[in-house]
């Protein structure tokens, strides 16, 4: 891949219907509180990140990530990652943190978080954010966006998580919605959520792509994509297909190699079409009047992939090998992908129980079974009940690492911040985190603006100077 990858995933969080007493939303806060105070996972914050962020509501990760609260919800941030197999691996790390702070507090019986993106009590969703860095003299213009929208829309025939059901989001500007037919299942978890194809304000205006320009480094050479559209994946294999085939098309992008007239009409429409088609035709609509399938569109992305990119990397060639590999089966074989395909491995679970039980899609318990799916207790989720085929289960059992919960990517920043998170902690100074730099007693800066350097060594010399210990104590910080 080659490229500096980030994912944030927000976590719910479920309790047994027979304990009553347990709030599901103090959980988040004793988790993350366990995380940082027992188990010394990271060096929680000790200042305003924001005006929802105050001091305590989270902090930087033995491994380079974040974790913190928002909105009620435990979020997990990978530390960067320069390759596929690493960037999978720790997105997996996060599941295993929270599933382990459960087992160490004795809660695992009776709570579990779940990694998915819909609420079907409330309708309330939330989110699986993707960011890649890019080169600032990449060129976003409105055919270069469109293109990039086209793709994004129709990658979710192999990301998307599946959902039992509908929802009716609206924008600020968009009139009631006519009343529409029963739509049993879904492709994908946030196309119904996202009503929005380029915008900034993310929490009431969700889009594709999120317009702020953040870059969490050397602004000068550097911008980052937040992709919003993705769903969160169970599935490893499903993971390293979204975010490598976007690396992919990013590395198109870069390089002006991306396809020609391939502008959907309204990107926003055809999601949101594409997800609910249960012909699995997925037709829409281009902005120069003709239609095509969303296969064909991932084909045409691909072959120029193929034409381009093979040979960069062992990594890129599994990558092209498995992209065509799933875009094939979903042609011929859709069951060869159950395992690897969320939405199809879902799909197959709950076709098997109303089957059996002779159920209608309108049945509740089909609704638990789709949250049962995204339970990341290896115990309990139904995703882990699953025997994929080998080549997608050797992916999935290769990339988990327990190791990945305390220690960082050797090759990117995360290294070097750990480091500092590891010497936070070893010493009663006051400190500032961030993505980019880090800072003693509110004055000392180091600033770290390449995420394709260590810092190992700058940070070494960094917290070796001498300095006051004036750190907060532990009821100061919160």
């Amino acid at each position: 891949m080659d490229r500096i990858v980030g994912i944030e995933t927000e976590y719910g969080c479920l309790l047994r219907e027979e304990e009553p007493h347990l709030s599901s939303e103090a959980w988040p806060a004793r988790v993350k509180n366990y995380l940082f105070r027992k188990a010394q996972a990271g060096t929680i914050d000790l200042h305003y990140r924001d005006y929802e962020e105050p001091p305590g509501n989270g902090g930087f990760l033995c491994n380079g990530g974040r974790l913190y609260l928002d909105m009620g919800h435990i979020e997990y941030a990978s530390p960067e990652c320069l390759h596929l197999r690493d960037l999978v691996t720790y997105d997996l790390a996060g599941d295993d943190l929270l599933h382990s702070s459960l087992v160490a507090l004795g809660a695992a019986g009776q709570v579990s978080f779940i990694k998915n993106n819909v609420d079907h009590h409330t309708g309330a969703t939330f989110g699986c954010h993707e960011n890649y860095l890019m080169k600032r003299e990449a060129q976003f213009t409105p055919p270069v966006l469109g293109t990039l929208l086209t793709f994004l829309a129709t990658r979710q025939i192999f990301t998307g998580a599946g959902r039992v059901g509908q929802a009716n989001p609206l924008a600020f500007d968009f009139e009631p919605p006519a009343q529409e037919g029963q739509v049993n299942f879904q492709l994908s978890q946030r196309a119904d959520h996202i009503v929005n194809d380029i915008y900034q304000w993310v929490q009431f205006n969700r889009a594709i792509i999120n317009a702020r320009d953040e870059p969490l480094a050397d602004y000068r050479k550097y911008r980052r994509l937040h992709l919003l559209i993705g769903d969160s994946n169970m599935s490893p294999f499903a993971t390293a297909l979204k975010i490598g085939t976007t690396a992919c098309v990013l590395a198109l992008l870069e390089d002006a190699r991306l396809p020609r007239n391939l502008v959907l009409a309204d990107a926003v429409q055809s999601t949101r079409d594409i997800s609910r088609d249960p012909t699995q035709r997925w037709i829409v609509d281009l902005e120069n009047g003709k239609t095509i399938g969303a296969l064909d569109v991932q084909w045409q992305f691909y072959d120029l992939a193929q034409k381009h990119l093979r040979g960069n990397s062992a990594e890129t060639d599994w990558l092209l090998e498995s992209w065509s590999f799933v875009l094939e089966a979903l042609e011929e074989n859709p069951e060869s992908l159950i395992g690897g395909v969320d939405w199809i491995t879902k799909k197959w679970l709950l076709d098997v129980l109303i089957d059996a039980e002779d159920l209608g899609w309108d049945d509740p318990w089909l609704q638990s079974v789709d949250l049962e799916y995204h339970n990341i207790d290896p115990a309990r989720g139904l995703f882990f009940g699953v025997t994929p085929g080998k080549r997608i289960g050797e992916w999935n059992n290769s990339v988990r690492r327990s190791d990945a919960m305390r220690s960082p990517p050797a090759n990117t920043r995360a290294s070097g911040r750990a480091r500092a998170v590891a010497g936070f902690q070893e010493r009663n100074h006051s400190y500032v985190i961030n993505w980019d730099s880090i800072a003693c007693d509110s004055r000392d800066f180091l600033v770290m603006g390449d995420p394709f350097k260590t810092y190992n060594d700058e940070v070494d010399r960094f917290l070796s100077q001498p300095r006051s210990t004036d750190r907060p104590t532990t009821d100061e910080q919160i």
